[in-house]
């Protein structure tokens, strides 16, 4: 037993020494590796991504990619931010209350939500003729709910869009609030802030929640359910770029900014108004911030959406017709994306392998804590979404591929004109770090930057001091 223990510990140095000796690689090509901000080196910043994804060293945290004066993408260390990751301590489980003591709005003792409080408000525009889609479809009215804050100046040009991601709303204030109003991010003294609800969702914008129009019916009008056209996310960008020119009389955006699916719209927003047109002296969209996404959704992206979407197709209600009651797969399918949103080190950290007092060790009887954490978002879930239009938006993330129709991706971004500035979240497994550094290395006047959390994809809205001042310092050097 003595030589087994002595073996056993010798083979757990080595494997120590070997991941010590992996993240100092990782640190090494993070500090020394160049990443041009040019088409031709898209396969050496890919397979330096590769290297340095995943590494969750202290000295791999401390790395941070700044932009140097030759134009390319250069990496320097600077100490981690006081507030760099979300720390998980263990709070008591076993009592017969556990869900409320589990579910507190404390950051020491819980996950932080993405999301305040989520509602339709805002103001409504109104496309003025049937509104065509990417695919011929056409919708005969067109609405999108929008809210904006601060003034709008006399140039009619101090304007930054911000694009919500997969469940947002217009409502800015209610999951981006820490970067909003005076001096702040999203600066509401100096800019005004416009942000919309996506075309297909369900606060406010033409959904599949809507009533068709031209409906005869004597039942008031039916929705369009199942039947909602398929929207792109061209038609989405589209869409809000109408009510821009035509509803706010916006002469110029200053900068589009947006993660996860808003991230995606960002980096539509740059092809479709990111290069000066015959007439203008310089483009519509003066600049783009686009964070956590990547030039197109990829099939490990579409395949974690389709499998959600395989939990709503399986509920019994929708198997039957009753699409909209369809809530148990719907439960579900947040559940699924819960897991992906976040990490094995945030789900370990914060809770282990514990279960509720009562219940067995393991087993089909056992409660885990990570069961009951999944199981709330799922039914917390339900009181905000439906299951249609989460199939809808989920297809339309899928559509993202800013190449199609454009003669591929590196042709279609290399008509951009536009600065850029591309974040990324060292721990994202959704959309991992490769993604944003092979966009950057597309986009011909870009910078990359890394957000270090332990929080995976769901950084982009949990991590707000470091996205706030790397937002700040870009609009204060670009205008």
């Amino acid at each position: 037993n003595k030589q087994t223990n002595k073996q056993t510990d010798t083979i757990m140095k080595l494997r120590l020494s070997t991941q010590h000796q992996r993240s100092l690689s990782s640190f090494l090509l993070r500090n020394n590796k160049s990443i041009s901000t040019t088409t031709t080196t898209t396969t050496t910043a890919t397979a330096t991504a590769r290297t340095t994804r995943c590494m969750y060293s202290v000295l791999a945290r401390n790395a941070t990619i700044k932009p140097a004066k030759s134009g390319v993408v250069t990496t320097t260390t600077t100490p981690p931010p006081a507030t760099q990751s979300v720390l998980f301590k263990d709070s008591s489980m076993i009592a017969a209350n556990h869900r409320k003591q589990f579910f507190s709005t404390d950051k020491e003792s819980a996950m932080e939500d993405e999301y305040g409080e989520m509602t339709s408000d805002g103001k409504t525009y109104t496309h003025d003729v049937p509104f065509v889609l990417e695919n011929g479809q056409v919708l005969p009215k067109a609405e999108l709910r929008y809210q904006t804050y601060g003034e709008l100046n006399a140039a009619k040009d101090n304007v930054l869009v911000v694009c919500h991601a997969l469940t947002g709303n217009a409502s800015l204030h209610s999951w981006w609030g820490e970067m909003l109003g005076p001096g702040l991010a999203f600066d509401t003294s100096k800019y005004f802030v416009v942000c919309s609800n996506i075309l297909g969702s369900c606060y406010g914008s033409t959904s599949p929640m809507s009533v068709k129009e031209n409906d005869n019916s004597n039942n008031g009008g039916d929705i369009y359910g199942v039947d909602f056209p398929d929207i792109s996310v061209r038609d989405t960008v589209h869409l809000q770029l109408c009510m821009l020119k035509n509803d706010l009389q916006v002469n110029s955006i200053k900068c589009v900014i947006g993660g996860s699916f808003g991230g995606m719209q960002v980096v539509e927003f740059a092809v479709q108004g990111g290069t000066t047109q015959e007439g203008d002296s310089e483009p519509f969209v003066r600049s783009v911030i686009p964070i956590a996404c990547g030039a197109a959704h990829t099939a490990w992206q579409i395949a974690i959406s389709e499998v959600q979407r395989q939990a709503i197709y399986a509920d019994p209600e929708w198997v039957a017709g009753n699409y909209g009651g369809a809530t148990q797969g719907l439960s579900v399918a947040r559940q699924i994306g819960m897991v992906s949103y976040r990490t094995p080190v945030g789900y370990v950290q914060k809770f282990g392998r514990k279960v509720a007092d009562g219940t067995p060790a393991y087993g089909s009887k056992a409660f885990w804590s990570v069961k009951s954490y999944l199981e709330y978002q799922g039914q917390k879930f339900l009181s905000r979404f439906d299951p249609i239009t989460y199939v809808k938006m989920t297809e339309q993330m899928d559509t993202h591929d800013v190449g199609r129709g454009r003669g591929g991706i590196p042709q279609a971004l290399s008509k951009v004109e536009i600065p850029a500035l591309v974040l990324g979240i060292d721990s994202d497994v959704l959309y991992p770090l490769y993604e944003q550094e092979e966009l950057a290395a597309m986009l011909p006047n870009s910078q990359l930057k890394i957000i270090n959390s332990d929080a995976g994809h769901d950084g982009f809205l949990l991590e707000q001091d470091q996205v706030g001042s790397h937002i700040t310092e870009f609009l204060a050097t670009h205008d």
